[in-house]
């Protein structure tokens, strides 16, 4: 059991780290020329889409790094490091990720059910989040903990969206075949959520 843990903290680690490195080398310069903003030139043309759009990416390619480290051993013993990094995961996660993935989500245009599951996805993990944050005011480190890896997970799940898009480009037929886009929207995170309890449970039991 503990390999499968190392071998998906490895895996975690290697896509986390590829989306995050990705998106600041793309969009850093903010030129508006990526294949992706050009097929939402009409959200684009809105005025909102764009500062919503730099607020998630940048915020959750932070988010997403930051929080892979504070489920460290070492990151987690040293406890002003985490309370730190805490705040700043909470903090990316309330003002700049959740918020910027609210109003990408109105401009979806893959149908009612990929719009239902990011809103259901962006809803849990600002939920999750804040439930963590009030948790550990409380003093409640063991739930703390478990509503901390919920969250993440749902995090995780841009990641695996990108991971599944990629998979199906290039042995499928692509996300635009019938329903795929809606499969891929639930598995990115769902399956996430399933295994954070799973995890969840295993500590119970330890």
């Amino acid at each position: 059991m503990r390999i499968v843990r190392r071998l998906l903290w490895y895996f975690a680690f290697f896509w986390a780290l590829v989306l995050s490195a990705g998106t600041f080398i793309q969009y850093l310069s903010f030129k508006h020329d990526s294949f992706f903003l050009q097929i939402k030139q009409h959200a684009v043309n809105t005025g909102w889409y764009l500062p919503a759009f730099y607020c998630h990416i940048f915020g959750s390619s932070l988010i997403l790094i930051i929080g892979f480290f504070q489920f460290s051993k070492k990151v987690y013993s040293n406890r002003p490091l985490h309370k730190l990094l805490g705040k700043i995961y909470v903090f990316g996660i309330l003002f700049f990720g959740a918020p910027g993935a609210y109003v990408m989500t109105l401009f979806v245009d893959r149908g009612a059910g990929v719009f239902i599951s990011f809103l259901l996805q962006n809803t849990l993990w600002v939920a999750s989040t804040l439930a963590g944050w009030v948790l550990v005011m409380k003093g409640n480190i063991t739930d703390h903990k478990k509503m901390m890896r919920r969250s993440y997970a749902l995090a995780f799940g841009a990641v695996m969206l990108r991971f599944y898009i990629f998979l199906f480009n290039t042995f499928g037929h692509g996300v635009n075949f019938e329903h795929n886009y809606l499969i891929i929207a639930f598995a990115s995170w769902v399956p996430n959520l399933l295994v954070a309890e799973w995890v969840n449970r295993l500590e119970e039991k330890s």
